[in-house]
C-alpha cells in the first residue's frame, strides 16, 4: 500500500517505521521538516510539504498528531487532506482527542467520499517502538477492514468497538482507568515509604497478588528512583483526562475520582513536571524531598 503518516513524535516516528519495515512504501508529514528528513533517513520512503501533498499520495493516511485542533487544521485546513484525497482512501486518526471532532471529522470525509476511523492508541512510546499497541476503533466497518492492514503493522490488540466516536469514548475508559490506578500505586508507596518499610521489597511481595498491574510491574521502581523523565507526559495526561471530564458531564457519568487526580496533576505540572511521566503523583505526595 501507498500509506501516508503525518505526525512523527515520540509515537508515530516507530509507528511509521513499523509500516515501512513491513514493505509500505510510506510517504511521511511532519510540521518540523527536519524530523521527516531524519525519519527518511533512517526508513526511506517520501516526504510530503503538506498535508495536502500526502493526501494525494496516498490511499490510506494515519494521523498521530496533538489535539483537536491539530487534527482538524490537519484533515480540512488550507492545505488538509481532504483537498487531495480520492474518493475511496481513508483515514485513521491515532491522535487521542474527543469523540465530537472524530464525528465531525467523519461527517466532512464522507462529503469528499473518504472514509474515517477514529483509532487512539495506549501501550506508550515503548509500545510504539515495539510495535504492540492496543488500538482502539470507531467506524464504519468497511473503513475499518480497509485500514486493518496497516494497524496491524505496530497493534499487538486492534478491534473496532462501534461507529465513530467509540475508539475515542474507549480511550477515553482507559484513561479514567489508569488515573485511579496511578493515584492508587503512589499512595501505596507514599504509605510504604512513611513507614519505614522497603518499598522494593513490598513490591515484590504484592506484585505477585491481587495488586498487581501493568503500572506496578513496569513503573514502581522508577517511582521509587523519583525517575520521571520518560515515558507519557503529564501534559498529555491532562489533556486526555479533559475530555473525559467534558463527556463524563456531557453523559451524566459519575467519575469523581478521574476529576480528583486530573487536579493532581495540575499539582504537578505547579511543580515543573509537565513533561513528567504520569507516574509522578508519587513526587506530590513527597512533596519537598524532591526527586533523586
Amino acid at each position: 500500500m501507498r500509506i501516508g503518516f503525518a505526525g512523527l513524535g515520540v509515537m508515530g516516528y516507530p509507528m511509521a517505521g513499523h509500516l515501512a519495515a513491513a514493505g509500505h512504501h510510506v510517504v511521511v508529514y511532519n510540521r518540523t521538516t527536519a524530523v521527516a528528513k531524519r525519519w527518511i533517513e533512517d526508513h526511506k520512503g517520501s516526504l510530503a510539504a503538506t498535508p495536502m501533498a500526502l493526501g494525494n499520495a496516498a490511499e490510506c493516511v494515519l494521523l498521530c498528531v496533538g489535539d483537536d485542533d491539530d487534527v482538524r487544521q490537519v484533515v480540512t485546513g488550507e492545505h488538509g487532506l481532504l483537498k487531495s484525497m480520492a474518493r475511496g482512501s481513508v483515514i485513521v486518526d491515532h491522535t487521542t482527542t474527543s469523540a465530537v471532532v472524530a464525528r465531525e471529522l467523519s461527517a466532512a470525509c464522507q462529503a469528499s467520499g473518504v472514509g474515517f476511523v477514529d483509532a487512539p492508541v495506549s501501550g506508550g512510546q515503548a509500545g510504539a517502538e515495539n510495535g504492540q499497541l492496543t488500538v482502539m476503533c470507531g467506524g464504519a466497518v468497511a473503513d475499518y477492514q480497509q485500514a486493518l492492514p496497516a494497524i496491524e503493522c505496530y497493534a499487538k490488540m486492534v478491534r473496532r468497538l462501534g461507529d465513530v466516536g467509540c475508539g475515542q469514548l474507549t480511550k477515553m475508559v482507559n484513561q479514567i482507568c489508569l488515573a485511579g490506578m496511578i493515584q492508587g500505586l503512589a499512595e501505596g508507596l507514599h504509605f510504604a515509604e512513611q513507614n519505614g518499610l522497603d518499598a522494593s521489597a513490598v513490591i515484590d511481595v504484592i506484585g505477585k497478588g491481587a495488586a498487581q498491574s501493568w503500572q506496578m510491574d513496569n513503573r514502581a521502581s522508577t517511582m521509587i528512583a523519583g525517575d520521571y523523565d520518560f515515558g507519557f507526559a503529564v501534559d498529555w495526561m491532562r489533556k486526555d483526562l479533559k475530555h473525559a471530564l467534558n463527556q463524563a458531564r456531557e453523559s451524566g457519568a459519575s467519575v469523581p475520582v478521574a476529576a480528583l487526580v486530573d487536579q493532581f496533576y495540575a499539582d504537578v505540572q505547579a511543580m515543573g513536571g509537565n513533561r513528567w511521566d504520569t507516574s509522578s503523583l508519587l513526587q506530590r505526595l513527597r512533596g519537598s524531598r524532591g526527586r533523586s
